[in-house]
């Protein structure tokens, strides 16, 4: 790369002694977003978008040195001329501009393009080259209108309110609960949240997020305060004993991963929603095409089918990066 280098550190830009998302402690880090596979404690310094901001800190601690940013606004380090550009993946999830003698590098952390109401949504931005994550960068992977699947899920809840059934939704607690949150029908009935996500939901807050006001889950509260409500809990909680005061309750899982059949019944979920905080096979196609790079490094994921495609049909010179990051995986790692 022109500008980056994979370090056993992460991507590293030499000239502005910077690293994108490291994974080991280092002086200065860029962080594309505040999921745990890209924003990770120990670095001396970190810059981010300011939305990330209360998220960072608490998950990294009140002391972490933070500076933090607006979109579009260049800093200039070293000669290098850095910004931050909106990835659509969840609040303050950013694409990292670089430029350096008329080079530009970007890297997009995680993305998607569908407006999800929440995030700013996801700008392409001219580059030569593009580090592009492909975590579904396969044909199977289409993904259905966000109306579509808030459809579904509101209608599925009101089925199970109708028999005085709990409903627990499981999504990342950074970035799907907020979602899950943000176009449930509160009409069908009340809505809880989990510990971590209720948290999550008051450092977003505090950031300047447009968020619904839901209690969290308490023990002081009785059981029948549950019956036909909905609550949106992170993947850790499912089958442990935190879910007893539910019951009777259905359960459902909101991901990618959802889109192949059987992921569902090997969650031992009783339904599953395909949606998912990233681009699915024609998103990642659209979004790399805009860029119009002449080359793409592709950083987890499908990255040898994404790869073969991106230079046989769409003539992009593509090169993989064994890189830390995880992608939606279906655990907390992502919130």
């Amino acid at each position: 790369m022109s500008l980056l280098e994979l370090t056993p550190a992460g991507l590293y830009c030499k000239q502005a002694d910077i690293y994108v998302d490291p994974w080991r402690s280092v002086n200065r880090a860029v962080i594309t977003h505040a999921h745990a596979d890209h924003s990770k404690w120990g670095m001396k310094h970190y810059l981010a978008h300011h939305m990330s901001r209360e998220v960072m800190k608490l998950r990294l601690g009140n002391d972490i040195s933070l500076e933090t940013v607006d979109y579009n606004s260049p800093k200039q380090i070293n000669g290098v001329k850095l910004s931050l550009h909106p990835a659509g993946h969840i609040p303050g999830s950013s694409q990292v501009r670089l430029e350096y003698k008329g080079q530009v590098v970007v890297v997009s952390g995680d993305y998607k393009l569908e407006d999800d109401g929440l995030s700013t949504v996801f700008e392409a931005v001219k580059c030569h080259e593009f580090v592009s994550e492909c975590t579904f960068g396969l044909p199977i992977y289409k993904w259905e209108s966000q109306g579509y699947i808030f459809n579904s899920i509101n209608n599925w809840w009101k089925r199970n309110a109708s028999k005085e059934i709990t409903s627990v939704i499981f999504g990342y607690s950074l970035g799907k609960a907020q979602r899950i949150l943000k176009h449930l029908d509160q009409n069908i009935g009340p809505v809880y949240a989990h510990g971590a996500i209720w948290n999550t939901n008051q450092a977003l807050k505090s950031n300047g997020l447009n968020l619904p006001d839901i209690p969290r889950v308490t023990q002081e509260l009785p059981k029948s305060a549950y019956k036909g409500a909905l609550i949106i809990a992170p993947p850790s909680a499912m089958g442990t004993a935190w879910m007893k005061k539910f019951s009777p309750y259905r359960t459902a899982i909101c991901s990618g991963w959802m889109n192949i059949r059987g992921a569902r019944r090997r969650r031992s979920a009783d339904i599953g929603f395909v949606l998912s905080d990233h681009a699915d096979w024609e998103g990642l196609i659209k979004a790399i095409k805009a860029t119009e790079a002449e080359k793409v490094y592709l950083t987890h994921g499908s990255t040898a089918v994404f790869g073969r495609y991106l230079e046989e049909v769409e003539k992009i010179q593509a090169v993989e990066l064994e890189t830390l990051f995880e992608g939606e995986n279906g655990s907390e790692t992502e919130g």
